[in-house]
């Protein structure tokens, strides 16, 4: 029997904000370095064994309604004609096989829409690269998963073992062990509106906190970021399918130093130093806008322990204090603001946080009608630029012997929201990707250089005030 199943709210949500400007495909690009001795034959004997694999639900699934995708209710159905030739492809770069080199396929593959006829993902091996190294780069619908299930695939379609020569690949994993439920297609419909049901239900009291919020009102959080702060910037222009892509990778150490010292979190500094490399970046464009700029912060709202699947988070907004010369201070503002937000989410269900971050983020629609139509609309600014961070493995993984040396995310820009950052944690090492529209922000890789001297910077004011 064929296997279906109904996609949620919010995965309809992804599937109807798919564009042919606006993609809404995540991406991870790992880093791996050949077994030791086996270069000349690895590659090809990896690809053989991806083809030959097992294909598990969700990866063998497609829309059954993809010429609809505006509808609100989506049903996922198994492909029979699953092809695994046209999923996992084979690339290589050209001489001399750098970072710049990588970056620029990656760009160009990130700018491809995904098939809808099809399972929504890809997955390329890539070839060429120095150093005793070649690359992965694994696409998929944001409509199959988010990052945090991104992140939990990942891991789990990795082994801990170098000598482990048999581990299945992420695609061929079985879903983790879950509670029986009705198999009844009608049941499938009814948890749909079940969920929907429990979001509105949660709306009554969200909105209060929503509307204390926007006035500003409340002991713990009164420096909570409203949806009318944000400065207009390039950043908010309207953004084609062109992409570029830079990476930069920080030692997690250094960041949790910082964070020890001035009693902030890891998120925190990952901001300051994110706010403090877009400070010089748009100062070298003199385009750095007076008040500071928002960031647009997901928010897991799945319990610690969950394996991930489909799409759950929230949102909210931060202030970056991109006006702030002094980096403590930037940190010191980043910080309270960042504990503002947290304030009032406190205690909230995952569905009230969704209901909140929607409440919250709906003056954002304005923003995106404004830069796709290029009408001055008279409307405030709601967010500038996303910011988030995926917690990942602490020990190394391997695949089939190969050891993954970095994953960066590769995530989604969009109308009005020209940037995203999205940092992984892994081993140690906090890999960070930033990903942007092509034409309104040249040299990307100038922001992730940016982002090291702003750590530099921090650090050394860290070291001073101590």
């Amino acid at each position: 029997m064929a296997h279906s199943r109904w996609a949620s709210p919010l995965d309809a949500i992804f599937l109807m904000g798919e564009t042919p400007e606006t993609l809404m495909h995540v991406a991870s690009l790992l880093h791996l370095t050949f077994p030791a001795g086996e270069q000349r034959t690895y590659l090809r004997d990896l690809l053989a064994d991806l083809r030959a694999g097992p294909i598990e639900e969700p990866w063998n699934l497609r829309l059954q309604t993809r010429r609809l995708m505006r509808q609100p209710v989506h049903r996922w159905v198994e492909d029979e004609a699953f092809d695994i030739d046209y999923h996992v492809r084979h690339s290589a770069l050209p001489s001399p096989g750098g970072e710049r080199e990588l970056g620029i396929l990656v760009s160009r593959l990130h700018s491809n829409p995904l098939d809808f006829r099809r399972p929504p993902w890809e997955m390329h091996v890539i070839e060429g690269l120095r150093g005793g190294r070649f690359a992965i780069y694994a696409k998929i619908h944001h409509s199959l998963v988010d990052g945090y299930t991104g992140m939990r695939i990942l891991q789990r379609g990795l082994s801990p073992d170098p000598g482990d020569r048999g581990h299945p690949f992420f695609f061929g994993l079985t879903k983790p062990s879950r509670p029986p439920r009705d198999a009844d297609p009608v049941g499938d419909v009814t948890s749909v509106v079940r969920g929907m049901a429990e979001s509105v239900g949660a709306m009554p009291s969200v909105a209060r906190t929503v509307l204390d919020t926007q006035l500003g009102r409340g002991l713990t959080s009164t420096k909570a970021v409203t949806s009318y702060q944000a400065p207009s910037s390039i950043l908010n222009q309207r953004v084609g399918r062109a992409r570029r892509f830079a990476t930069q990778e920080y030692d997690l150490e250094r960041l949790r130093g910082i964070a020890r010292a001035q009693g902030a979190t890891l998120n925190d500094v990952l901001m300051a130093i994110c706010a403090g490399g877009l400070r010089r970046f748009l100062s070298d464009l003199e385009a750095l806008p007076e008040r500071p700029l928002i960031a647009f912060v997901p928010v897991n709202v799945r319990p610690k322990d969950s394996n991930g699947g489909g799409n759950a988070v929230g949102a909210t907004l931060v202030s970056l204090a991109t006006e702030v010369e002094d980096p403590l201070a930037r940190l010191a503002a980043i910080r309270a603001s960042s504990r503002a937000a947290k304030a009032r989410m406190s205690g909230m269900s995952a569905d009230s946080v969704i209901a909140y971050s929607a409440l919250l983020l709906a003056p954002a629609g304005l923003q995106v009608v404004r830069a796709m139509t290029g009408i001055r609309i008279p409307v405030p600014q709601t967010l500038n630029v996303c910011i988030s961070n995926v917690p990942g493995p602490k020990e190394h993984l391997y695949l089939r012997g190969a050891r993954l040396e970095a994953t960066y995310p590769v995530s989604i820009p969009g109308h009005s929201m020209a940037l995203n950052i999205t940092a992984h944690s892994y081993a140690g090492k906090l890999d960070v990707g930033f990903i942007g529209d092509r034409d309104a922000l040249p040299h990307l890789q100038r922001l992730a250089v940016h982002t090291g001297e702003a750590l530099d910077e921090l650090e050394g004011a860290v070291s001073g005030a101590g």
